[in-house]
């Protein structure tokens, strides 16, 4: 030949022309037939993965794509009997072989193949097709193109697997789930309606769910339905249904759109939950009002039936939280201040006021875990209130140390440890000491048969690689580190430790906020929270705060129950700014017990004009968010500006950014977090008064 044969080929090519093929059956490359040779350069370079044998002792050749397959086996391949080389795979692959060899070409998808490529047994599935390759009249070789798709077959089989999951986990759910487009037409429905209406699911989709409503129940349905498309914005509804076995039954609908594209073809997703025992309570509840000793076995056993309708309505709240948030744990808040409400009316107009006290209580408590949930949830998300100072951790410890000990029983034993001469740390000592509870209150928990837990302060000083390790600025901070020696954790729970709604408490003994509010306060505060467990030998929760600036001013204290005597605050003028009228006249009327006179304003311009006219004012209580043009922190700066010692006292549901200077409130001015209490309220205002008094202003006219 004038030229070296096979022509190019990449390596395998290179490899071919490199053979000593003399001493195989083939024989010299020179004397091959030309279909072998024409067979040798369409596979060699050929983008796609080929191999192909020939003559009777089924020698072996593959081009570079099929090179990856080989795996260990690539080295001596070239030139190989194929039944030697793929022994594990023969029996597999000897059919269709034999099939093309005697001139029959075949294809086959996803063929399972058991293989021991690397030293072990292994599953895996591949597409291949076998051609004859003639030499004149006669079959003397067979091509084969091959693709691994284990990869795909495998990815296949787990979209399968969590398809059947999903199936069984709606056909499980007691309702039935659905999904609009942005225009609000309905595109799934699960099949669980089939199994209420008896009817193909086609028939629920567009709009077809209409066909089912009761007719008195439709142009509410769909018009609120139609306003939530619109507005994109939460929809609940409550309406009858019908069953082709039981008639019409109540159902309660509810949505929340989905964030994505805008032609997102799921652009909602709804459930929807038979409420037929919730419906029936509320009625015989109704009923029995005159006769109600005589309805109690009935309302007992009916009661019981809503309160497993609940129970199964709240499952399906599982997947309305994934996009609705905490509305269902508000609203059960809600649900029990508004019934104590309700029945303190009922009871005022019996004239039976005995059971009053117990309905106050049962309010008061609900408002107090809806106000600690709402502090959590701001804890967690970084936008609580704070009121940084300087504060010696050492000394808030040991202060705390029977606090903490009777919280967590004998059983527990509170040791504490701090470095001499510790640094103050600038944190808000009161969001500081909620946090050391927790943990202390957690570690309890992971000692049910007791234990010990050491508080230490330590300081840290933090150079560049420490302070990136902490993802932290570089500084001084003071630690403050809690010890127990309790169950720990494992890897996995410790991984989601602070994670929100995380939780390995039973169910109803723990939200899954308590350390995520403490990573939340803690990275608020300009800190950092680092966990280290392990099963078996306990837990160690470390808090680096930000070390305070030399000669700041000392935290104040914070127990101001016997700060200052009440009747010290009489005739104190002082202005309430505050656009929510309930509140300012709770405010307003507190003040007034205290003996001071009170003026109000409704917005801030109204507050500045009699700010101007008044200045025998000498407290100014106001809001965050005001209407009238500026922020209650506007309002603070102008009236400062007046009266420059003027004490001001915030009350906010949150932390605006603009409430703080440098990360700290100025002298004088102090914060308090909506919903407070009458006592908090109090006593917030006699430590503005013991720690900062002041006096008339001068009049403007003299």
């Amino acid at each position: 030949m004038n030229s070296p044969f096979p022509v190019d080929g990449g390596a395998m090519g290179a490899a071919v022309r490199a053979h000593d093929w003399a001493a195989t059956p083939l024989g010299p490359a020179e004397q091959w037939p030309g279909a072998l040779r024409n067979a040798l350069a369409l596979m060699l370079n050929s983008p796609e993965s080929m191999y192909l044998v020939w003559g009777d002792a089924l020698t072996f050749f593959f081009n570079d794509a099929y090179r990856p397959i080989l795996g260990p086996r690539l080295d001596g391949a070239l030139g190989q009997s194929l039944p030697v080389l793929w022994s594990d795979a023969w029996e597999a692959v000897r059919g269709p072989l034999e099939q093309a060899l005697a001139g029959r070409a075949s294809r086959f998808v996803d063929v399972p193949i058991t293989m021991a490529r690397y030293g072990h047994e292994e599953q895996t599935w591949w597409s291949y097709s076998y051609s004859p390759i003639y030499d004149g009249d006669v079959v003397r070789g067979v091509f084969c193109f091959t693709t691994e798709t284990t990869a795909r077959v495998l990815a296949q089989q787990q979209l399968a697997a969590e398809a059947e999951q999903q199936r069984r986990i709606l056909d499980e759910l007691p309702g039935f789930v659905w999904t609009a487009d942005r225009a609000g037409m309905v595109r799934y429905v699960s099949p669980r309606w089939t199994a209420f209406s008896g009817q193909p699911r086609e028939r629920f989709l567009d709009e077809g769910w209409g066909d089912f409503v009761h007719p008195d129940d439709l142009p509410a349905l769909a018009g609120a339905w139609q306003r939530a498309v619109k507005a994109r914005m939460p929809y609940e509804a409550e309406f009858r249904m019908r069953s082709p076995r039981d008639g019409y039954r109540w159902w309660l609908s509810r949505a929340h759109p989905v964030a994505g594209e805008t032609d997102s073809a799921m652009a909602w997703v709804g459930i929807c939950t038979e409420m037929d025992a919730i419906i029936d309570a509320r009625e015989m509840l109704s009923r029995s009002r005159d006769a109600l000793q005589d309805a109690v076995s009935e309302r007992t056993r009916k009661l019981e039936a809503a309160e497993e309708a609940l129970h199964q309505a709240r499952k399906m709240e599982a997947i309305g939280q994934l996009t609705g948030g905490l509305a269902h744990d508000f609203n059960n808040m809600l649900a029990a201040v508004s019934g104590a409400l309700e029945l303190m009316d009922i009871r005022l107009r019996q004239n039976q006021p005995e059971h009053l006290a117990r309905y106050i209580r049962t309010a008061q408590d609900a408002t107090r875990r809806a106000a600690a949930l709402t502090h959590r949830l701001l804890a967690f998300s970084r936008r609580q209130t704070l009121a940084p100072r300087p504060t010696p951790v050492d000394e808030l410890v040991a202060g705390m140390v029977e606090l903490i000990q009777r919280t967590v029983g004998p059983q527990v034993h509170i040791l504490t440890h701090a470095q001499a001469a510790p640094w103050p740390a600038l944190v808000d000592p009161s969001q500081l000491e909620n946090a050391l509870l927790n943990l202390c209150i957690n570690a309890r928990d992971a000692m049910p048969d007791g234990g010990q837990v050491l508080i230490e302060t330590v300081n840290v000083p933090m150079d560049g690689p420490a302070a990136r390790a902490h993802d932290l600025p570089e500084g001084d901070y003071l630690l403050l580190r809690v010890t127990d020696n309790g169950v720990g954790m494992p890897a996995d729970v410790l991984d989601k430790a602070f994670d929100p709604f995380f939780t390995t408490k039973p169910l109803g003994q723990g939200t899954g906020l308590g350390l995520s509010m403490i990573y939340g306060f803690a990275r608020q505060s300009g800190g950092q929270v680092r966990i280290a467990s392990e099963v078996g030998r306990g837990t160690v929760v470390s808090i680096h705060l930000p070390r305070a600036m030399e000669g700041a001013l000392p935290v104040a204290p914070t127990d101001t129950r016997a700060m200052a005597d009440p009747a010290a605050q009489a005739d104190w003028p002082v202005l309430v700014v505050e656009d929510e009228e309930a509140v300012r006249q709770i405010v307003a009327e507190t003040l007034r017990d205290l003996g001071c006179r009170v003026l109000e304003a409704a917005d801030s311009l109204a507050g500045v004009a009699m700010l101007r006219a008044s200045p025998e004012v000498r407290l100014l209580i106001t809001d965050v968010g005001l209407p009238g043009g500026m922020n209650g922190r506007q309002l603070a700066d102008a009236a400062r500006s007046l009266r420059p010692a003027l004490p001001v006292l915030f009350i906010t549901g949150y932390a605006e950014n603009a409430l703080l200077r440098d990360g700290q409130l100025e002298p004088g001015m102090a914060v308090l977090t909506k919903p407070f209490s009458v006592h908090q309220l109090t006593s917030e205002l006699r430590r503005l008064q013991h720690a900062w008094p002041v006096t008339r202003a001068p009049d403007p006219a003299a």
